[in-house]
């Protein structure tokens, strides 16, 4: 196992939790934007951010893990 692959690999997951971070960062600042605006809609809002944020993590999780089986290949 190079090193350089480790350096890689470790540089890819944290692209990916990077990446989700920012993502999740969007929603969350959206949606409570959208609820200031409309708090009579809270209820909605807030179902489709968690569903939302849970994809994005699923999606960084995926990545984190395909990054680190690179080291393994």
């Amino acid at each position: 196992m190079e090193l350089l692959h480790v350096g890689l690999a470790a540089f890819g997951a944290g692209i990916a939790v990077i990446g989700a971070a920012i993502g999740v960062g969007k929603i969350g600042s959206s949606a409570m934007e959208a609820i200031a605006r409309q708090p009579e809609a809270a209820g909605k809002i807030q179902t489709a951010m968690i569903i939302a944020a849970a994809l994005i993590e699923g999606v960084a999780l995926f990545g984190v893990v395909a990054a680190l089986l690179g080291v393994l290949k």
